[in-house]
């Protein structure tokens, strides 16, 4: 089992920045992909932005350019900076762990997620 805890969010002015933590704990061995999603209310949840352990790096249109997804192997901890917020970014913002490879090794967990809030 894995444990996937977000941290981070809060309430901004638009134009500001916040930087979210995603800390994965317990069988992690094998987790090689993490994932930031949101969700806001009345919304389709959305992928904001991905890495692997190969460094592969993608983002949603909306976010490029204002967001930067990291990693602290040592820390077991995936980062977003998100700059530049907009009324649109606010969402709850959730973090996946997942183990992609073989069929019969894929895992996915999912955290609580975080609030954030971009309002004047």
């Amino acid at each position: 089992q894995v444990h996937v805890m977000e941290s981070g969010g809060g309430a901004v002015h638009p134009g500001g920045s916040l930087r979210l933590s995603c800390q994965s704990s317990g069988s992690i061995s094998g987790i090689n992909t993490w994932n930031w999603y949101r969700q806001a209310p009345g919304r389709e949840r959305e992928l904001v932005a991905s890495i692997n352990t190969r460094g592969r790096i993608n983002y949603a249109d909306s976010v490029k350019g204002r967001f930067t997804i990291s990693r602290d192997n040592a820390k077991n901890t995936v980062y977003l900076q998100m700059g530049r917020l907009q009324p649109e970014d606010a969402a709850v913002y959730i973090c996946n762990a997942q183990q992609i490879g073989a069929v019969e090794s894929y895992r996915s967990y999912w955290g609580q997620g975080t609030q954030v809030t971009v309002s004047s």
